[in-house]
């Protein structure tokens, strides 16, 4: 199983990312609940966003009306559209079930800075 999220990159406070998680070797509809998760320098990871198979999403109150998780079951794909990102969103950013049970990638790295 690997899960690969892409999309992060260095944007200024204010803009706007998309990312991907692409996953292989899992049949990505068995998963019921999907996640987000963020890991800021010297800090714990933590649970951005989630979404169920039937599209259900709850969100952190810190990216509440900013961040916006979806996916596609048939192409394995999970989303997170990312709004008026602000300095302290900089951090890597993980995909993983809810539970965590699968391996963590690698990440995508999201930078806010001016």
């Amino acid at each position: 199983v690997q899960l690969q999220a892409s999309g992060g990159g260095l944007v200024q406070p204010g803009g706007s990312l998309r990312l991907s998680c692409a996953a292989s070797g899992i049949i990505f509809s068995s998963k019921a609940m999907m996640a987000w998760f963020r890991q800021a320098p010297g800090k714990q990871r933590e649970l951005v966003a989630l979404i169920s198979n039937a599209g259900s999403t709850n969100y952190v109150d810190f990216v509440k009306g900013r961040f916006a998780i979806s996916r596609d079951n048939a192409k394995n794909t999970m989303y997170l559209q990312m709004n008026s990102l602000k300095p302290e969103d900089t951090a890597v950013y993980y995909c993983n079930s809810f539970f965590r049970d699968l391996p963590w990638g690698q990440g995508t790295l999201v930078t806010v800075s001016s």
